[in-house]
This record gives C-alpha cells, structure tokens and sequence, in this order.
C-alpha cells in the first residue's frame, strides 16, 4: 500500500511538470542496484528463516549461557549486532525478533529486555557495512567508496553506538537479567543440508560484500545457493507464491517513489533556506537534525533529505547516517524495522505501546547518537 502511494505521488510531481522523465530515468539509474539489493537480500534472509538458520543461532547461543541471565543476554546482543551487520536491520527486526520472543518464554525469563535490545540494536547497530542499511547503500554509492572505504569511515561511530546501546540495556534491564535460567538440551530440529547452505551462502555472501562485489551481486549469488539447496531438499517451500511473498515489493516502489519526491523537494527547500541549509552544519549538528527529522518522517526519507543537502562530504554524511541509525528509536514509524518490530512483538503476545517504546528509546537514543558522533569526530 505505501508503495503504491509513493509512485502516486511521483506519479502527480511529473504530471505537474515539478520532475521530468530526465529527473526520473537518473532516479532509477541510481536506484536499480539498491532496490535488487533489497529484493535479494530479503529473499536471503527468508530462505536463512525457513532453513532454521536463526532457531539454531539462538539456541546456540542459550547454550553458551550456561544458566546466567545476563550472559546469555550479553550473547543476544551479539546476535543481533551479527545479524543487523550481515543480514541487515529488518532482518532482525522481522526475523530474529520472534526467535528471541520464543527463546525467553522457553526458558521462562522476561521477554521484554530481549525486545527492546532487539529493535535498538537493529538501528543502532546497523551503521558499519554498506548492506547493513538502505540508508548506507545510498551513502556508499554517494561516496563512491567500496565496502572496506565504507567501514574505514564508520568503524568507530559503528562500535561506538553499539556499545552503548549494550551498555545502556544492561543497565535498564538489570533487575530482570538477575538470576539464572534452565538452559535447552534438544536443539530444534532443521534439515542439516538446508542449514548448511544457509551457512555457507550467509559466509560466502558476508565474504563477497567485502571483497567489493556488488551487493546485488553477492546477494544474488547467496539466494540462487539457498534456492537450488531448497529445489532439492524442499521445492514445496519454494513454490511461487510462497517465493513471491518473501520479496518486498511494496517496500522497493515505496523507496523509488521516495527518491522522486524528497528529491524534488530538496530542489524547493535549496534556495529558501539559503545559508541556514544543513550544507552549512558541522557533524554534531547534522547527527542532531537527522536524528529528529527520522524520528518525525522515518529515517529514509530523512537521510535523502539531508543527503541531498550535505553532498559527498565524508564525515558529515557519516554524522547523517549516525543520525538516521542511531536516533529512530523513539517512535514506531521512525523506522520501517520499528514498525516490523512492533508488528512481530504483537503477534508473539507482547504488547508495547507506542508510549513505552518513546519513553526507552529516548534515553539510549540520545546516549548512541552522542557516543557515535563523539566516535566520529575522534577519528575524522
């Protein structure tokens, strides 16, 4: 549906006459790598889904606990940090986050500081590799830079960010984290073929992403490995319409539509405000200002925004992109992985309102962007 309302309304911008076909055609010039990007990496983490990839991680990682609370909540951020960097945010968000759910119930220990942790560091955890958010694909190929340039300019806002994001739930959440839990014996039963290509097409993706393939490319190459592997193990699973159904669709016009228009209106908003335009601003500022505009519009079109004003400055698109990561924790539409996040704690039985999820993020956002700016300004 939201889709379909962004390309109406890049639709009406060229009815107008307000964009051309010109604006338009470099739009998808543009776009086309990160929109594939987006399809074959959802496809990815979909098929890592359904080959139980994520039940086993996290038993896995209840095992290691070996009966403390905080441990094994330690490990579960970890996790998330693993999977936000590799898989990306809404991996997490959609994915992970029910696991998690069921892991706590199954060993009876309170849900809620896995939640929390979960969607916190789906945002703020997702800031060092290109594929670890749409908004640092856009940066990347703004910079011009490979994957090793991108993580040279982000390790240290990255680390920082998470770090405190880890620190802060730990402290939050001290009282329930106490104490002990029964860990797991059986783990969940898996197809061991399907969960060894899931592995290796995850290994071989990660890999790839940082020997500078095409994200595209690389998660292309690691979704035509899961779904031969699952053509031979398990082709009712990879049926068309369930094949369809894993790909976001309505999330890829949503994000082209987007372009069109925050595009068109950074155009606008250029000459009126003059010297007071954000091009002007230095790093703790623009982390400031991204932050709150995610927080209002949703950090995509937020980060387009601001890009379109800061241009191909390293370290003040990199305070951008602190912003927009680290800062969209307080309100649910501040995000897409928010909104996916709340959607999945519901169906689990987990009821967040919207007021609970502003009055702990506030705080750990404020404290990530901070961290992940100062981080920045260290090594700029």
């Amino acid at each position: 549906m939201k889709g379909a309302v962004a390309l109406a309304a890049a639709a009406l911008l060229l009815a107008v006459g307000d964009v051309d076909a010109a604006d338009v055609a470099r739009v998808w010039e543009r776009t086309w790598p990160i929109l594939l990007f987006l399809l074959a990496g959802s496809l990815v983490a979909e098929l890592c889904d359904a080959a139980g990839l994520f039940d086993r991680a996290a038993h896995l990682v209840a095992r290691a606990g070996r009966g403390s609370r905080l441990r094994l909540f330690l490990l579960v951020c970890l996790l998330a940090v693993a999977v936000t960097v590799v898989l990306s945010l809404d991996t997490t968000a959609v994915l992970l986050t029910p696991v998690l759910l069921t892991l706590a119930a199954s060993i009876r220990v309170d849900a809620r500081p896995f939640a929390y942790v979960c969607v916190w560091l789906a945002n703020a955890g997702s800031l060092l590799l290109p594929v670890s958010n749409l908004t640092n694909l856009l940066a990347a190929q703004r910079l011009g830079v490979s994957a090793a340039g991108f993580v040279a300019l982000t390790w240290a806002p990255a680390a920082a960010c998470a770090v405190t994001v880890v620190a802060y739930a730990a402290l939050r959440f001290h009282v329930p984290l106490r104490g002990r839990y029964d860990p797991p014996t059986a783990p969940p039963r898996t197809d061991t073929a399907l969960l060894a290509a899931s592995v290796v097409a995850v290994a071989g993706f990660a890999v790839a992403v940082l020997a500078g393939a095409h994200a595209w490319a690389a998660a292309g190459g690691a979704a035509l490995v899961l779904l031969l592997a699952f053509a031979a193990r398990a082709p009712a699973r990879i049926a068309p319409g369930r094949l369809a159904r894993m790909l976001p669709f309505d999330l890829a016009a949503f994000a082209f539509g987007l372009f069109v228009v925050v595009g068109s209106l950074v155009d606008h908003l250029t000459p009126l405000l003059g010297s007071a335009a954000p091009g002007t601003w230095g790093p703790w500022a623009l982390a400031g200002a991204s932050a709150l505009a995610a927080n209002a519009v949703d950090n995509l079109p937020a980060y387009l925004a601001f890009e379109g004003f800061v241009g191909p400055d390293p370290t003040r698109l990199t305070a951008v992109l602190v912003g927009v990561g680290a800062g969209p924790l307080i309100l649910p539409w501040a995000s897409l992985a928010n909104l996916l996040w709340w959607q999945r704690c519901r169906a689990r039985g987990l009821e967040v309102r919207a007021r609970d999820l502003a009055r702990e993020g506030a705080p750990v956002a404020i404290l990530a962007v901070a961290a992940g700016t100062a981080a920045l300004v260290l090594v700029a």
